[in-house]
């Protein structure tokens, strides 16, 4: 078996049914429960009878229930499957962004001094911003126009790998309230756990408390789940404290993006 063969992403973008029935699963979830399969084979250049036999192996499968004529739903295992590719075509993406565009494109950095025009440049990762200056570093490129210490500078040509390592992220479990809330989470343990860390996040109001009881805002609270993410991928060391029904899930998409985690139950007995 070749790497090709075990590769999510080759299976996917290799093979139009396996497209198809993605962007099936997308229509019915996005329309249920009605579902007008003339109008989703039009959308998707298919014939009806072929949206019909693709939904009838969905429902087949488990992935979608039918409800009667022309009425379904995604089911749980529809929807994780759904996830589960979204996950996959994300990462294909990023790495479109990180490592084919970054070779055609201009990247935006902080003039770590001032520049001249068509200067070679070392850019590099601090603190989570991108930095550009006249050190050689793994990562050099061409500045395309003057910019003064501090101010944003464009570099183009961008060759090299720049030069940073990804953030861990401690995820920390505390109970919702029907479980005890913020009052049974070991606030010792939790300053212990954010006293160092470059980013806090919380996931639900009990996290939130939890953090004020020891005199600590966090740092996102709305959309804390992707902003944790993207600080990891710039180096920063992240902190989420999360409430428990929300765990399981938050750790998946931490295994679909491929970022290094540490787990922290700060649930008292």
């Amino acid at each position: 078996m070749t790497a090709t063969d075990t590769d999510p992403l080759s299976t996917l973008l290799r093979s139009k049914r396996e497209v198809t029935r993605l962007q099936i699963l997308v229509e019915i979830a996005e329309h249920q429960p009605a579902i007008r399969q003339q109008e989703v084979a039009r959308k998707l250049g298919v014939t009806p009878q072929a949206v019909s036999e693709y939904i009838r192996e969905l429902v087949e499968e488990d992935m979608v229930a039918a409800h009667g004529r022309g009425h379904y739903s995604v089911t749980r295992s529809g929807i994780e499957w759904i996830q589960s590719q979204a996950e996959v075509l994300e990462a294909y993406a990023r790495h479109i962004r990180r490592d084919v565009i970054q070779q055609v494109s201009t990247w935006t950095a902080i003039a770590a001094t001032d520049l001249c025009e068509g200067e070679p440049v070392g850019v590099y990762m601090q603190g989570g911003f991108l930095y550009a200056s006249r050190e050689p570093r793994s990562a050099m490129g061409t500045v395309v126009r003057d910019a003064r210490e501090g101010e944003d500078v464009g570099v183009a040509r961008l060759s090299g790998l720049i030069d940073h390592t990804e953030g861990v992220i401690r995820v920390c479990k505390v109970p919702r309230i029907e479980r005890g809330g913020s009052r049974r989470v070991q606030k010792d343990l939790l300053r212990d756990l954010v006293q160092d860390a470059a980013v806090v996040a919380a996931v639900g109001l009990e996290a939130y408390v939890a953090l004020e009881q020891i005199g600590r805002k966090p740092d996102m609270f709305f959309g804390a789940r992707e902003g944790v993410i993207e600080a990891a991928f710039h180096g920063l060391e992240c902190v989420i404290i999360i409430v428990d029904e929300e765990f399981t899930d938050f750790l998946k998409r931490l295994e679909g993006v491929g970022l290094s985690y540490t787990l922290h139950d700060l649930i008292s007995p």
